[in-house]
């Protein structure tokens, strides 16, 4: 029996954020562009941060506006935003455009204090504490939100991270409203026992406030990092526990820097044609178009590695 699975494609801001090679405005857009002819649910356009942070994501704003026109209907835009700064950013495109354009945002802590402190420069309390304005400004804009939880396996500086502790996370998280719970494997350390425990112990704990089991419910997302090659096994372990929603980047993008050595470089996040292709083989479905999805591989694969921009 097939089950529908809904792809976010977060190439253009997980992906683009960790690669050495900036794009230009011009060559995001046309990223995106690529990105949603292939069907895919949502794109992930980029991150409302300050560019002295991220220097790779500092046109976000131009990027959105870039490619306002070429939306197509039912396909979702989200975006990063770290506080009320990063929403008031997205807010301002929407109000710049005319329309919804920005469908949903992002806030992100982490199931670890060290790499919360490390990435966010506040504790997750203190993270926490700086989404419940940023969720219900976007909530009373129209806006869903998405909450990420990063290192829900491991922890570059702490180690190995206890499902109950990604739990007590998530738990609240879904209290201040976030209407996606998105566990992020971020040094792709997760073989599929792990996703099995953490599944686990999710649903077991606040499994009656996610999707499908409550309508009104929370969806639950798993967003996998390929360090190993293990991600698309993991991804069928989350599969067949009943997650229906995923997050992937063309081309296997970005390589979180906290997973790389000095002699070795980690690989991105998990490909979305082969994110596609694993769950296809145990039954499930997506609105995807495999040869614009093949197109749009080649094209960001040719981007990053072009010495100049492309035209």
């Amino acid at each position: 029996m097939s089950e529908r699975v809904r792809i976010t494609e977060v190439g253009p801001r997980d992906g683009l954020q960790n690669e050495p090679r900036i794009l230009s405005v011009h060559e995001k857009a046309e990223l995106v562009r690529t990105l949603m002819a292939t069907g895919v649910d949502e794109v992930e356009v980029s991150s409302f941060v300050s560019p002295k942070w991220v220097p790779q994501l500092g046109d976000a704003r131009e990027v959105f506006l870039a490619i306002a026109p070429d939306k197509p209907r039912g396909t979702e835009l989200s975006a990063l935003v770290p506080n009320e700064k990063g929403l008031d950013a997205a807010l301002d495109v929407n109000q710049a455009v005319g329309s919804r354009l920005i469908d949903k945002v992002s806030v992100f802590t982490a199931a670890s204090e060290t790499f919360s402190t490390r990435n966010t420069n506040a504790s997750i309390d203190q993270t926490l504490e700086r989404f419940e304005p940023v969720i219900g400004r976007a909530h009373a804009s129209g806006l869903r939100v998405r909450a990420y939880v990063s290192c829900v396996i491991a922890c570059p500086f702490e180690g190995r991270i206890a499902p109950e502790a990604v739990a007590d996370v998530g738990a609240r998280l879904l209290d201040l409203g976030a209407d996606e719970l998105d566990l992020g494997d971020t040094i792709g350390a997760a073989e599929p026992q792990d996703i099995a425990r953490l599944l686990d112990t999710i649903f077991s704990r606040f499994g009656h406030r996610l999707r499908p089991t409550s309508s009104a419910g929370a969806d639950l997302v798993i967003h996998l990092h390929d360090t190993f090659g293990r991600a698309a096994a993991c991804a069928v372990e989350a599969y067949n526990r009943g997650v229906r929603s995923f997050d992937s980047a063309i081309a296997g993008l970005g390589g979180c820097p906290y997973a790389s050595t000095s002699q070795r470089r980690a690989p991105g996040n998990i490909d979305t044609e082969v994110l596609v292709a694993a769950l296809a083989a145990r039954g499930g479905t997506t609105a995807i178009r495999l040869p614009k999805l093949q197109e749009a591989g080649r094209w960001a694969r040719a981007a990053l590695r072009s010495k100049d921009p492309i035209a």
